[in-house]
């Protein structure tokens, strides 16, 4: 049985808790956030220690795999010590808040050997990993566009990245994961629509090898929706990452030729609801990083991975600033 902690107690760190309770190959052994009463609470509840300061975690506990929720700033220097101590991490998305501090963690991880893996959670969707399938199958023939769109409200908890980074980056990581390769060309637009310290709203476009890429995110549309379409020679699919839920649309045309040109008849296309069996991204994706620690595999989202779409994203936000 693995030991495990959680740094960072937040919105998010407080469903790691919680998911690595409903997980019996795993004790919580500890739990650390710089909020005395919300650790303690946390503590209590699922009957772990509670340490204000996460090295004093880090120095008195048993530990196998951590999973490091704090603000973007403070993942490297608290990625750093864990990784110090020769203890395998999960680091929420993303990775690091600059591209060398990113690589610096990397580097690290590889030199003491532990592993190392990025939450970007949508990747373990099992809506994207049918969807995936269906691409890698040929069932909708030659992918010429994917458009992802992942609007709602301002979450008050995050208190210091734009959109680009807290949102864009999921759909820049599953777009690239869907076509199986990096954009050659990236050219974005934002703006400040309700927040003046940072970008609040932004489009996204990536253009791949013989495909096209394109990202809505914001934080000014008062409904959530995250949803993300693909269309292919052979078809059309439109998934829902909140419902899980995946519609193919399989194209019926004829084509002909005429003086003119190539003439193209299409009929009513068939519908296919693609049944998908629910389950919690956040499970399965920490049963991903547990199964790395017990059995010396590379977790599906690597410390690379990770990199990757952070590298794109800062190349949106530089592509903004050059505006």
């Amino acid at each position: 049985m693995l030991n495990v902690a959680v740094i960072g107690l937040g919105n998010m760190g407080k469903h790691h808790v919680r998911t690595y309770s409903e997980i019996d190959t795993v004790k919580i052994v500890g739990v650390s956030d710089i909020d005395e009463k919300r650790g303690q609470e946390i503590s209590v509840k699922y009957g772990c220690k509670f340490y204000k300061n996460y090295k004093d975690l880090l120095e008195n506990e048993k530990i196998d795999l951590v999973s490091i929720v704090v603000p973007t700033t403070f993942h490297k220097e608290v990625a750093m010590d864990v990784i110090e101590k020769g203890v395998s991490l999960l680091i929420e998305k993303p990775i690091a808040d600059t591209i060398e501090n990113a690589k610096e963690i990397i580097n690290k991880a590889m030199e003491k050997n532990v592993k190392l893996a990025i939450g970007h959670i949508e990747r373990f969707n099992p809506a994207v990993q049918r969807l995936k399938a269906i691409i890698d199958e040929g069932r909708l023939g030659k992918i010429t566009s994917i458009i992802a769109r992942r609007v709602g409200v301002f979450p008050p908890q995050v208190k210091e990245a734009n959109v680009i980074i807290d949102l864009a980056v999921h759909d820049i990581d599953i777009i690239n994961y869907l076509m199986n390769e990096k954009p050659n060309e990236i050219e974005a637009n934002a703006g400040r629509a309700l927040i003046s310290q940072r970008e609040d709203c932004a489009e996204i476009f990536l253009k791949y090898k013989n495909a096209s890429g394109f990202i809505q995110v914001n934080w000014i549309t008062p409904i959530k929706i995250r949803n993300l379409s693909v269309t292919g020679t052979k078809g059309y699919a439109e998934m829902d990452y909140i419902s899980q839920s995946l519609i193919v649309y399989e194209s019926n045309y004829r084509k002909e030729f005429e003086t003119f040109g190539d003439v193209i008849e299409f009929s009513k296309p068939n519908k296919v609801e693609i049944g998908i069996e629910k389950e919690e991204p956040l499970r399965l994706e920490l049963l991903n990083i547990i199964n790395a620690v017990e059995n010396n595999n590379i977790p599906l989202i690597s410390g690379e991975v990770g990199l990757d779409a952070l590298k794109i994203a800062m190349k949106v936000l530089d592509k903004i600033k050059n505006k």
